[in-house]
C-alpha cells in the first residue's frame, strides 16, 4: 500500500503555494494515501495484453460531409441589421476616448 507521510504533503503544499496548517496536514496525508492506494489498484488491472484506450467502445464520426454552399452576400447579411456602415456592421463605441 503506497504511503505518503505528513512531511511529503507539506513538501506538495509547498509546491502548489497552499498554505496548510498542522491539523490539515495530519487530516490530508491519510486520504491522500487512499487516493494512491486505489490508483495502485487500477493499475495492477490492467495487462500488456490489454492496449490503452480513452473509451470502452469505438467511436464514429457522427458529422455531416463538408460541403460547399454557397453563402450570404454582403447586402443579405446587413439586411436584417439596425445599422451598417462601409459594408461592415455599425455598433456602438464601448471604448472610452483613454483607449
Amino acid at each position: 500500500m503506497p504511503e505518503i507521510s505528513r512531511a511529503e504533503v507539506a513538501h506538495l503544499a509547498t509546491l502548489a503555494r497552499i498554505d496548510l496548517s498542522d491539523a490539515e496536514l495530519d487530516h490530508l496525508a491519510p486520504q491522500l494515501s487512499v487516493i494512491l492506494e486505489s490508483v495502485a489498484s487500477i493499475n495492477g488491472v490492467a495487462g500488456d495484453d490489454v492496449p490503452p484506450t480513452s473509451h470502452a467502445l469505438p467511436l464514429t464520426n457522427v458529422f455531416r460531409e463538408d460541403v460547399v454552399v454557397p453563402g450570404l452576400t454582403a447586402e443579405e447579411a446587413l439586411s436584417g441589421a439596425p445599422a451598417a456602415e462601409g459594408h461592415r456592421f455599425s455598433v456602438p463605441r464601448i471604448l472610452g476616448e483613454e483607449q
